[in-house]
């Protein structure tokens, strides 16, 4: 898998469907889970925490693998049934656990849980089955990492939906805390920003068009050797106690993280191409990474096992969530939805007729819109998080939030509408075929 592949086999792939479907869902989950935290507040912050990193996160992420992973690689997607069968189970596992924390019935978490970790199991399975004949490098081997990570975090996602229904930890609320702590240390360090490092590191060099340098390589093979070690680490001190491991553990994230952001950012300062949609989200999402990682290493050197701490700084949570790993995915969406589109529709019309660029697929002042309002929106959740704005800040990034999500949501279904409305009544209804 090259930083330019030679040649992009979309055959190894999935139909055209299998992604869209992952996405359009995704699409779905994203907005619910902004609208439930500008509703309910507090009261719906495990439901909305759901909707968005599970529901709406890790579908974009499977749904991205499984298209892409073969297509980059060359390497034939192990099983299409699989694929088709993983959404509606993680899909309606994800559902059924905000829907249980939302109406209050803990009896709902563990069904809704095993549902879950059979959809997920599912992908990592046929996922890890392509990635085993592909050709190592820096991007597979993060995504192998991230798909051991993804099987921890729904280990430990049941376990919790379970004391929720059963009470099996009541007698001793610090277990229950460290496994809260750890399994949300896996979920967004372990397979989200695993996943998201594994990405730029494709992506960017693609989209910048900037070759290889002794400083891009040397920060890239640190970051592959150390990251996935310093995660292990501060889950795993934040499982048993310790505060020395903990401590270690984050020391080596934050400087993972800060390494590929310098990385990003040196590539993005040098880019030999005018600067896409894409490549605009990113350049956001790395200076929230950039903030994020001195504040985050001076926080956990003093308590990496408090939960203020949980993921650094207690002020930079949403930097972190909302730049680090949101804009990141918003940015890859805009490119991977159009791009799927045009492979299916336009590609072999190339050199007979005048056919749209990928960009063209989508309304670029609907996106810059949503850009603009999901960015001030995170500004105003970092500064409330950081106690330099009044509580009416937090109620007015809610709602612009959900104005930038239904903008940008809008936008990609727009561009199946008008360019692929053939995959309409498959995305809509309840049969998928397994070949396009």
């Amino acid at each position: 898998m090259s930083a330019v592949p030679d040649a992009v086999d979309s055959d190894a792939g999935p139909p055209m469907t299998v992604p869209l479907r992952h996405f359009v869902v995704a699409l779905a989950f994203l907005v619910s889970g902004v609208a439930v935290g500008w509703v309910t507040g507090r009261r719906g912050h495990l439901a909305q925490v759901h909707l968005l990193l599970a529901g709406w996160v890790c579908l974009t992420i499977m749904g991205a693998m499984t298209q892409f992973v073969p297509v980059w690689s060359g390497v034939t997607l192990h099983s299409r049934r699989l694929a088709i069968v993983q959404l509606p189970l993680a899909a309606a596992g994800f559902g059924g656990l905000a829907v249980g924390f939302l109406a209050g019935k803990p009896a709902v978490l563990p069904v809704a849980g095993a549902v879950a970790v059979v959809g997920v199991w599912t992908f990592v399975y046929n996922v890890g089955r392509t990635l085993a004949a592909a050709e190592r490098d820096v991007t597979t081997t993060h995504f192998a990492v991230a798909l051991g990570w993804f099987i921890v975090l729904t280990l430990l996602g049941l376990a919790l939906a379970m004391d929720h229904a059963t009470g099996v930890f009541d007698g001793s609320g610090l277990v229950w805390g460290r496994l809260l702590m750890t399994h949300a240390t896996v979920a967004v360090f372990g397979a989200m920003l695993t996943t998201v490092a594994g990405a730029l590191a494709q992506l960017v060099p693609m989209f910048t068009q900037t070759g290889a340098t002794r400083f891009r390589r040397v920060l890239q093979r640190f970051e592959t050797v150390t990251y996935p070690a310093g995660v292990a680490m501060l889950a795993g001190g934040r499982l048993v106690g310790m505060a020395s491991l903990a401590r270690v553990g984050g020391l080596v994230v934050a400087a993972g993280l800060g390494s590929v952001a310098l990385v990003v950012a040196e590539r993005l300062y040098r880019a030999n191409v005018a600067w896409s949609t894409m490549l605009q989200r990113y350049a956001v999402a790395t200076v929230a990474l950039a903030c994020w990682t001195p504040l985050a290493t001076i926080a956990w050197l003093r308590t990496p096992l408090a939960y203020g701490t949980l993921f650094g700084h207690p002020a930079t949570g949403a930097l972190l969530l909302v730049g680090g790993v949101g804009f990141v995915v918003v940015g890859t969406l805009y490119h991977v939805v159009p791009f799927i589109v045009w492979v299916h529709r336009y590609s072999d019309r190339l050199g007979f007729e005048h056919v749209p660029a990928v960009a063209d697929l989508y309304d670029s002042r609907v996106a810059a819109a949503d850009g603009l309002v999901m960015a001030l929106a995170g500004a105003l959740a970092v500064a409330h998080e950081a106690g330099a704005a009044p509580p009416v800040a937090s109620l007015s990034a809610g709602i612009l939030a959900f104005v930038g999500t239904v903008l940008f949501a809008g936008n990609l279904v727009r561009v199946v509408v008008v360019h692929s409305p053939q995959a309409l009544p498959v995305l809509v209804g309840s049969r998928i075929a397994t070949e396009q």
